[in-house]
């Protein structure tokens, strides 16, 4: 019997495009099926998350991740990497310096965020810097006529945003947490806020007006409302 994504809990949102909403954060995992590849945006925020998902893209794509793109370096979306062994890693520049010297930092986060200590400790311990880092745009040929477009569109929700387009009819655009859609975007400590409508004119510039916005938190959205929460965050921090 053929298993469909929604079979597994997942969102097709189109042909070899979908992603889950995982529980405890709402915290979204996309996957895009190439020709012999499958390329997993984020990771969940725990190794036994990530392995869960490691397996359910197995089922779904019939081969193993190939590819991991990791939108920005929370612990809810980076926590579950270290399941990924052997797959490409990618992320913005500067996230391999999170991951060598801010390690306590994602640690203590996720800790009091409601992540078992034991389970934190383990998946940061296990956590190695991205192989690939992109600082502008890195085109990824996943087989089969099938592409994927990693953007360093930040800084904004944290230093290191990257946004992963998916062309095709329609296109699909992970946005990690630079759009939220289930709370108002979070602002941390590590958001530069002066900068953040500046990296979603630059999304909304990549997808256009009639691709699938699919924020870190929420559901899917259109250009309308990545539009409306840009001027929104404008107005928050005083920026144009």
């Amino acid at each position: 019997m053929t298993v469909t994504w929604e079979d597994l809990g997942w969102e097709r949102l189109a042909e070899g495009v979908g992603r889950c909403r995982l529980p405890g954060w709402d915290c979204t995992v996309g996957l895009v099926v190439g020709a012999g590849t499958a390329l997993v945006v984020d990771a969940g925020s725990s190794l036994a998350e990530g392995a869960a998902l490691r397996a359910a893209v197995r089922t779904l794509a019939g081969r193993d991740v190939t590819h991991l793109a990791l939108t920005h370096p929370h612990f809810d979306h980076v926590l579950g990497a270290p399941a990924f062994a052997g797959a490409e890693v990618y992320g913005a520049v500067g996230l391999d310096v999170v991951f060598r010297h801010e390690r306590e930092a994602l640690r203590r986060d996720a800790v009091e965020h409601g992540v078992p200590a034991e389970e934190a400790e383990a998946a940061v311990h296990a956590l190695l810097p991205p192989a690939h880092l992109v600082s502008g745009e890195w085109t990824l040929d996943l087989g089969g006529g099938r592409q994927a477009l990693l953007a360093n569109v930040g800084p904004g929700h944290t230093a290191h945003d990257l946004a992963v387009l998916v062309p095709g009819s329609p296109e699909v655009v992970f946005c990690g947490d630079l759009a939220e859609e289930s709370g108002e975007p979070q602002a941390g400590p590590d958001a530069v806020p002066s900068r953040w409508p500046d990296a979603l004119d630059r999304l909304l510039a990549l997808g256009g007006e009639d691709a699938l916005y699919v924020p870190g938190h929420g559901a899917v959205v259109d250009a309308a409302f990545v539009r409306r929460q840009r001027d929104a965050l404008a107005a928050r921090f005083g920026v144009s």
